[in-house]
């Protein structure tokens, strides 16, 4: 599929499917790394129950924290070479900052689908495994608020297109 604003590619926005039902799968290491004072990656998304992994790859310490919305959780001050872990439990969108360095930012959305992706620098997505049939699908975007809802028919031979 495509994610479009005013006829632009929209990055790292995140679209899922409801699901409700949906089998239960393995759920595969995910990592949020921190490095070269950044997360890698800016945008993640995850299946609810999902642990992500917090490394820290910088040679300086890093105290990953969110507080407003989603899974709050603080991590505290850890070095280079550390990792700490997080379990997201509840659907939400989780906002995180490093205590140490403000201009660090990064998005973890948990969803309670296993169909989802993030979209890349084109706007493009897809989302494998996905049964034919009609779904309520979300689409978020960071800065854009409040996510957009829509109903969408997979048969396979159709695009699937979100424009804001």
């Amino acid at each position: 599929g495509t994610l479009q604003v005013a006829g632009r590619p929209v990055e790292h926005a995140v679209v899922w499917l409801e699901a409700s039902g949906a089998p239960a799968a393995t759920v595969p290491k995910v990592v949020l790394d921190q490095r070269n004072l950044a997360f890698v990656p800016r945008v993640l998304v995850v299946r609810v129950g999902t642990t992500v992994e917090f490394p820290n790859n910088d040679k300086v310490f890093h105290n990953v924290f969110s507080f407003r919305d989603g899974k709050k959780f603080d991590l505290g001050m850890y070095p280079k070479g550390s990792m700490k872990l997080i379990t997201y439990d509840k659907p939400g969108l989780a906002r995180l900052f490093c205590n140490i360095h403000p201009n660090m930012a990064a998005y973890v959305m948990a969803v309670d689908s296993p169909y989802f992706a993030v979209s890349n620098e084109d706007g493009t997505f897809t989302i494998a495994g996905v049964p034919p049939g009609t779904y309520t699908y979300h689409a978020w975007r960071p800065g854009g608020g409040q996510p957009l809802t829509g109903s969408v028919t997979v048969d396979g031979n159709q695009p699937f297109e979100i424009h804001w």
